[in-house]
């Protein structure tokens, strides 16, 4: 079996794939890349038993067969190469012999049936969603998503498909982002959790794509298709947290501020407070937003005055910094609305300008106690 390729176009799609590859396998066969040959036509897969993406590349050639590649030495050795057709003979003697411009080289190969082949889905529901929208919606709310093992409904995102319109809820039990469009709609309801892996490799190749990606679930596997790209993992098996009964429905004290002022001065201030408790009050009056923290242990303590537009009765509530520099690192609004109730009650988090239509983004942050 024998192909040629360009090395550049190769290594491209080769550097995706890998981010399925885990640094530590159990199984040995999952440290390589599986090359299935179909005349004119490779196909190029990565797995680590939960997550299985494969590639098709157009490439010269007219054998058929399959062979799996060490991926790290594969990697590695593309990387060096100027943009040139590489030829792939497959010896007798168990090496894939690479031929470049100028040298050959040796790469020792499995057998391609000893792979594990990837879930084929039975009796799936399939929904249609623009590359840019899960993009988003995916960028949007897995940084809130929690890394808890004993919670591990918590994980993942939550994908909620209905015929009004899709939802995509993350949250760690300190956060939540709930993320909702109503101008794509899907044929029938359905919702399922998905791990982080897939979703942050997804994440880096939608963004340059403009295509349509097909999603097809059942209850215990989920399959994107977009592109030249397939890509099929394991759901997180669970019930998602009743997650609408935590968002407060009354919130009369509202905030309105730049976004950019008012992430700024929280970075800034945060630079002061506990570095285990991460803590910054704010103090609003009238027009005044009023942003401190302090570190007691050290003496640290900062403290700035914002002007806003506040209705709402007087009050103090204090946050994580963190949490909050997060959810303003993800919106991308010019003005920011701060809604609240009470000092011990959730904070909600959402963008008054640079939305689509039909486009929504709640952020949720809970307070901490502010010792007075």
């Amino acid at each position: 079996m024998k192909f040629i390729v360009s090395s550049t176009y190769l290594l491209k799609q080769l550097q995706v794939l890998s981010g399925v590859i885990n640094s530590s396998n159990t199984l040995p066969i999952l440290d390589n890349f599986l090359f299935e040959l179909n005349n004119t036509e490779l196909k190029v897969s990565a797995s680590d038993l939960e997550t299985t993406m494969s590639a098709v590349l157009e490439i010269d050639s007219e054998s058929v067969g399959s062979v799996a590649v060490p991926a790290k030495l594969l990697l590695e050795t593309l990387k060096t190469f100027p943009e040139q057709p590489l030829a792939f003979t497959v010896e007798d003697n168990s090496t894939v012999e690479i031929s470049s411009n100028s040298g050959k080289y040796a790469l020792a190969y499995a057998a391609g049936d000893e792979f594990p082949k990837a879930v084929a889905l039975e009796d799936p529901s399939s929904t249609l969603v623009p590359a840019e929208v899960l993009a988003t919606a995916i960028s949007k709310t897995i940084f809130a998503a929690g890394n808890d093992d004993l919670r591990p409904v918590m994980s993942g995102v939550f994908f909620q498909f209905s015929p009004q319109g899709l939802t995509f809820v993350a949250t760690d039990a300190h956060k939540l982002v709930k993320y909702a469009r109503t101008d794509v709609h899907a044929s029938q309801v359905a919702d399922f959790i998905m791990p982080k892996k897939p979703l942050n490799i997804l994440k880096g190749i939608l963004a340059t794509s403009n295509s349509e990606v097909t999603i097809e679930y059942n209850d215990a596997n989920a399959t994107f298709s977009f592109d030249n790209y397939v890509l099929t993992c394991r759901l997180i098996d669970g019930k998602y947290p009743n997650y609408e009964a935590v968002i407060p429905k009354e919130n009369p004290n509202k905030l309105m501020i730049s976004r950019s002022q008012f992430f700024g001065s929280v970075r800034r201030v945060a630079i002061f407070s506990n570095k285990t408790t991460h803590q910054i009050r704010l103090k609003i009056a009238g027009t005044e937003l009023n942003i401190s923290a302090e570190d007691i242990d050290y003496s640290n303590k900062a403290e700035e005055r914002l002007t806003c537009d506040y209705q709402g009765d007087d009050m103090q509530i204090g946050f994580n910094s963190r949490f909050l520099t997060e959810m303003l690192t993800n919106l991308q609004s010019d003005e920011i609305m701060l809604e609240m109730s009470l000092p011990n009650r959730a904070g909600i988090l959402t963008p008054v300008d640079g939305l689509d239509e039909g486009e929504t983004v709640t952020m949720l942050v809970m307070p901490v106690m502010l010792n007075s």
